[in-house]
């Protein structure tokens, strides 16, 4: 059911932002093909705008098996040998195959890359992925090579052994200097693609914050993730009315014109290296857009409404 915040959006954004491991293309073309109903009626056109209170449908194809291609896409390597991986991912890259995403995706490169030589255990659909950041999150993402190396891997995410510090951009200023959110993650009974703290289920969930500086309307902090769940910080910092900037799953729906996606990128990675155990500390510049958004608030404010 279409919330009151997003009355007289598309129906075609709306549906990328409640499908958002979908592409708005996808989307789109699923339209086109009658595959859409809005209260019940086909919907006939991508830029129809929806009411509060209508109901929206979307059939989509039932997943189909891929052939995941080698594809020679220029990777960020930040450290490599037989047995892992450090890629360093930039926004917008999904990291495997999904439906309207099929292509071009990290699997794709590192599956060219690597030559094949990469971890089996999670299938012929993400070889070597031991974790996941979201598409628009950027940032060090750890590969397994072998086997072996993604079995050791996943134990020390088991653990919370492994160190995964985030640096992002939040709306509204932090009073305080640093805190621990804690709160169990689970699927939005009301919506079920998206995640939500709840008080009763769900998955144990830490994250643990600092303030790195100060906008007035904005803050940029520091995240360290204590348990690693699906949309963890964005769901945590939106819990305590602090949502990423131009997260609009989470926060506002329209974010401010230079935030593309979530402010937030995966900084500092470390772990023990599966062959030998000898820790392995990793950390990442900040990307280029994120820096020019730090300017930006630095220098005007005023440049991006808090609402």
């Amino acid at each position: 059911m279409v919330d009151e915040e997003l009355d007289g959006t598309r129906v075609d954004v709306v549906l990328s932002l409640l499908i958002p491991e979908l592409s708005r293309s996808y989307i789109q073309k699923l339209l086109e093909e009658g595959a859409g109903w809005r209260n019940g009626q086909t919907i006939v056109s991508k830029k129809e705008k929806v009411e509060t209170g209508d109901r929206l449908a979307l059939c989509i194809p039932a997943p189909k098996e891929w052939f995941v291609s080698p594809q020679n896409i220029p990777l960020n390597i930040v450290y490599e040998d037989d047995w892992v991986l450090v890629v360093n991912k930039p926004q917008g890259m999904v990291v495997h195959p999904a439906p309207g995403n099929e292509d071009f995706t990290l699997v794709n490169g590192i599956l060219h890359h690597c030559e094949g030589r990469l971890s089996t255990i999670n299938g012929t659909l993400r070889p070597g992925i031991v974790h996941r950041i979201d598409k628009d999150t950027s940032g060090l993402l750890m590969i397994a090579k072998t086997d072996e190396a993604h079995r050791k891997l996943a134990q020390q995410l088991e653990n919370h052994s492994i160190t995964r510090v985030y640096h992002g951009v939040v709306y509204h200023n932090i009073k305080e200097e640093q805190g621990t959110i804690q709160g169990n993650l689970g699927r939005d009974p009301r919506n079920r693609l998206k995640q939500k703290v709840l008080m009763v289920g769900g998955r144990r969930a830490v994250t643990h914050y600092r303030v790195l500086e100060r906008f007035g309307g904005y803050t940029y902090i520091e995240a360290t993730l204590e348990t690693g769940r699906t949309h963890q910080i964005r769901v945590h910092m939106a819990h305590i009315k602090h949502p990423l900037l131009g997260d609009t799953l989470y926060g506002p729906k329209k974010g401010p014109v230079m935030a593309e996606g979530q402010v937030l990128h995966a900084k500092r990675l470390g772990f023990d290296h599966p062959k030998n155990g000898e820790r392995m500390e990793f950390e990442s510049p900040l990307p280029e857009s994120f820096e020019k958004i730090l300017k930006k608030l630095r220098q005007n404010t005023s440049a991006f409404p808090s609402r």
